[in-house]
């Protein structure tokens, strides 16, 4: 039975206006994401994937719209208001973010002991228990530059779960990884949504991730939603930017012939004078 907590979205961003100074970068978006679902936001180099993260965890403010986390309006929260509906975020920023002083379970115990406020044994031990649910219960005791790239992602998702949000982001989780590393990474996004009732948001390009994880996309260009829905919807769109996308193919036909005639010229099959 689909009860009403089901059917509703977890996050609600609605006519979302976000500008770095004169320059708007998201125009009116709305879109949302529901618990037991991995909604992935495509789209080109600055079409505002990220900057969309970073004002659904309260990093910037709109300038105009709002984003609702299970209800509550985050940007119009109170200060302890938003400290509380964020301890039910999580977040795995690009690079990881972690703190290279810190080994590991430092990292992963550091937000439970601020924010859940546990003491320090209890901290530590919850601490391997995320690291093991990643697959990093033995390197617990290792500094950031001790490990591989890969490990550092799936330490970063360990402190993302930290605190057992409702809401989980990832900003290119797989980006810069060998395809072994990045499937892996795919297959425990996809135990995370199994095993945890949570709303998960992923930000990436990558073609073989998407088919894998996603339960819904939504599409970003010139700064609004250009598709959204299931990702059989929006990958069957006939639309131009959709369509290169997905098909990795350029968005032009101008492109394509100035391809074609710079091959033409370089491979000089046809003894012509490119002046």
């Amino acid at each position: 039975m689909t009860t009403e907590r089901d059917s509703s979205p977890y996050v609600q961003v609605e006519n979302l206006v976000a500008r770095y100074g004169n320059r708007t970068i998201l125009d009116g978006v709305s879109c949302s994401a529901r618990r037991g679902e991995i909604t992935v936001i495509l789209g080109g180099s600055g079409s505002g994937k990220t900057t969309l993260l970073r004002h659904i965890v309260g990093l910037l403010t709109p300038a105009a719209g709002r984003v609702l986390i299970d209800g509550r309006d985050i940007h119009r929260a109170s200060e302890e208001e938003q400290e509380a509906i964020l301890r039910n975020v999580g977040m795995s920023f690009q690079g990881g973010a972690l703190f290279n002083s810190m080994t590991l379970e430092e990292n992963i115990a550091l937000p439970i002991i601020e924010h859940a406020h546990a003491n320090r044994e209890t901290a530590y031990t919850l601490a391997r228990m995320k690291l093991a649910l990643v697959g990093l219960e033995r390197a617990a005791q290792s500094l950031p530059a001790e490990i591989s790239g890969g490990m550092k992602k799936r330490a970063a998702v360990a402190r993302a779960l930290a605190l057992d949000p409702g809401l989980l982001l990832f900003d290119e989780l797989s980006a810069g990884l060998d395809p072994v590393t990045a499937r892996e990474l795919d297959e425990l996004v996809l135990r995370l949504k199994a095993q945890f009732d949570v709303a998960i948001l992923v930000v990436t390009h990558e073609l073989s991730s998407i088919q894998m994880i996603a339960d819904r996309a939504i599409m970003l260009h010139a700064g609004k939603v250009l598709a959204a829905g299931t990702l059989d919807e929006v990958r069957s769109m006939d639309h131009p930017h959709v369509r290169a996308f997905f098909d990795r193919r350029p968005r032009s036909t101008v492109v394509q012939h100035g391809l074609l005639d710079a091959l033409l010229v370089d491979g000089g099959d046809h003894g012509e004078n490119p002046a």
